[in-house]
């Protein structure tokens, strides 16, 4: 007899819905975080509004940032179900510049897609429209994008412990966010990540202090203190342009 191989389920899992089944959902976002600077002859500002215009050309959803800590630079978060759209047009789009030159900072490339928690019993909302209507926020510019890895550690606690652990870091994320201080849009990059990183954390908002104030705070979970083992690099961003732009979706 041969051995028997376990059948490999790809689909988020959520909590449970009304009827006592585990909800799943094949479906996430996925996002790319490319940081480049620009070169001597080449206007930042020029260089911005040519990439946005390109992608919005392309129907390609994204968000061009100012680079805060490097006067030529700026980033562009590109995001779709689809991660083919990061070959098929962000590529093109980026390579098809003309006079305009870019030098990418690689270092600073950061890639995840959203995943389930185990909870939730609104996947699509959770998912897809949630981090869409966080991205897409005129209101909210301010942002910090950052990589994170937990130690193997983690992983060998049970459960319920692990539960314990995430459920203090959840709770300073909702009370920042009805607040409307910061919001964040959480990704997983397994496999992903040219780092080996786990997480690619962001956060949004109408101002910079409640961002960098949240990252304080977490600071003091349990989990940042003994399972965290690297964080960053941080790119912090102001938007400069959008290919779109929405209101944030209420939780249905």
């Amino acid at each position: 007899m041969g051995e028997d191989i376990p059948k490999v389920d790809v689909a988020e899992r959520g909590g449970k819905g009304p009827d006592g089944e585990v909800l799943t959902l094949d479906r996430r976002l996925f996002a790319q975080l490319l940081v480049f600077d620009c070169a001597p002859q080449t206007d930042p500002s020029g260089a911005m509004s040519a990439i946005a215009t390109r992608l919005k050309e392309r129907g390609v959803g994204a968000v061009i940032y100012a680079d805060v800590n490097a006067p030529r630079g700026f980033g562009v978060l590109t995001y779709d179900e689809d991660p083919g759209v990061f070959v098929d047009k962000v590529r093109p789009a980026l390579n098809d510049l003309g006079a305009i030159h870019i030098m990418p900072r690689s270092d600073f490339t950061m890639i995840g897609r959203s995943y389930a928690g185990g909870h939730e019993t609104d996947l699509p909302f959770w998912l897809i429209d949630r981090p869409k209507s966080v991205l897409e926020n005129p209101a909210w510019n301010w942002a910090v994008w950052y990589p994170l890895r937990r130690s193997g550690a983690f992983a060998a606690l049970d459960g319920r412990e692990q539960a314990a652990i995430l459920r203090e870091h959840a709770i300073i994320g909702r009370a920042y966010g009805a607040e409307d201080l910061a919001h964040d849009v959480r990704l997983a990059c397994h496999g992903l990540d040219p780092h080996d990183n786990d997480f690619l954390i962001g956060l949004i908002g109408k101002d910079l202090h409640p961002l960098s104030h949240v990252v304080q705070a977490m600071r003091k979970t349990r989990q940042t203190r003994e399972f965290i083992v690297q964080m960053g690099p941080f790119f912090v961003g102001r938007a400069v342009a959008r290919t779109r732009e929405g209101q944030p979706k209420p939780h249905s």
